[in-house]
């Protein structure tokens, strides 16, 4: 087990088997590895500082998820190994959470306590609105991650970074520290690369320890998840263009002849846990001429009455989408796709041609720009420039990645 942080960006990475089987299947299918990752965004905005406090929470939450009343018993509060659970319970309680004491109960054989979180019992704007079946999987899966033998015994700090970790983590293993990681959380990172919880750990990038691969949240949708729901995972898609024969060994290549900003570029998209695409989609879509937002596409009479309807339900749409932008970079790392900025501004995905016109128009009225020919890279436009619309002032791959392809 390496105990050294590795980069994925270095040629050896993809050396390494990052599709390997694993030994145990997924705990959770994409739609409940959505709903852990929602669940851990609640807590992580909770006006909790101490990690222990968010550790309780998230058990706390999970559980309370439908209804606003959870159980927990004194055994289940021991097993979090908090350092001064009476000062963590307080803490709760000071949010309005209802315990009482018999959770500090020492015998194994005492009734569970009944937890109860106002914010979670109201049915109007539910911030956790998971279904029975969706909140029992996330919560045997945050047992299940918390108990993993490389965290068991490490501080909640370290566990509760374990389970970001994991819950952010394709089916590949590969993950992106998400932006609402707690600072504790950040710092105890190395704590898991040393314990064998993280295989890899470089550059705000990791990849899961294959042992606890089953814990990771952003596997694809199976052949029958995709029957029962066409839009289940339409992030984790990794459809490519009939034809296009991917070969890891030419994307290293690739990708060791693309200049220092093209490279980083691609590989913030390739190991981007949000998006959570296959380096296959990556490589077609970087190498592979995508298409020109300068060029007009044309449209049938069934497309224009699409865009038309769309058009008029949207009459700030070239704010609305140079806003997209710059929110969707802040999370990502990285600019939208045109697939994913039209899916953000309302427009159905499976209408190429209309969003293709969608995003020339907004190119060619200044609303957006983009990188010629390099994917992933709209941003906002001078139009939208002028309207304060903007990246923050810093350097970014986008703006220096140039047009060329190795």
């Amino acid at each position: 087990m390496p105990q050294s942080a590795s980069t994925p960006s270095s040629s050896n990475a993809t050396a390494v088997p990052a599709g390997k089987p694993q030994a145990l299947p997924f705990l959770l299918t994409p739609q409940q590895g959505a709903a852990a990752r929602t669940l851990l965004s609640y807590v992580a905005a909770l006006p909790l500082p101490d990690p222990g406090q968010q550790l309780l929470a998230v058990v706390v939450a999970i559980r309370a998820a439908r209804g606003g009343t959870g159980n927990l018993t004194g055994t289940d509060l021991s097993a979090l190994r908090l350092g001064d659970p009476r000062e963590v319970v307080d803490a709760l309680r000071g949010l309005g959470w209802l315990m009482g004491d018999t959770i500090f109960s020492s015998d194994p054989v005492a009734p569970a306590t009944p937890v109860t979180v106002p914010d979670l019992a109201r049915e109007a704007d539910h911030p956790l609105p998971f279904g029975k079946a969706v909140r029992s999987r996330v919560s045997g899966w945050t047992t299940r991650a918390l108990s993993a033998k490389p965290v068991r015994k490490l501080p909640p700090a370290a566990r509760l970074a374990a389970l970001f970790a994991a819950a952010h983590s394709t089916s590949t293993l590969l993950g992106q520290i998400p932006p609402d990681l707690p600072e504790a959380c950040r710092a105890a990172l190395p704590d898991l690369l040393a314990k064998g919880f993280l295989a890899e750990l470089a550059d705000g990038r990791y990849r899961l320890d294959p042992q606890v691969g089953h814990l990771a949240g952003m596997r694809p949708p199976t052949a029958q998840e995709k029957a029962a729901d066409p839009e289940a995972g339409t992030g984790t898609s990794t459809t490519v263009t009939p034809g296009f024969d991917f070969n890891a060994a030419a994307w290293t290549q690739w990708k060791d002849a693309a200049t220092p900003a093209l490279r980083r570029h691609a590989e913030s998209v390739e190991y981007c846990a949000l998006c959570a695409l296959g380096p296959e989609r990556v490589a077609m879509a970087f190498t592979l001429p995508p298409p020109r937002p300068s060029q007009q596409p044309s449209l049938d009479g069934r497309s224009q009455t699409a865009y038309k309807r769309w058009k008029d339900a949207h009459p700030d749409r070239g704010p609305q989408a140079a806003q997209f932008t710059v929110a969707f970079r802040a999370e990502h790392g990285h600019g939208p796709s045109f697939r994913q900025l039209c899916k953000g501004l309302g427009s159905r995905p499976d209408l190429r041609e209309v969003n293709l016109f969608i995003v020339h128009r907004l190119v060619a009225n200044g609303w957006l720009t983009s990188t010629d020919q390099v994917p992933w890279t709209l941003r906002p436009g001078p139009t939208a420039q002028d309207q304060g619309i903007t990246l923050p002032q810093r350097r970014s791959p986008e703006t220096t990645v140039p047009a060329a392809r190795p």
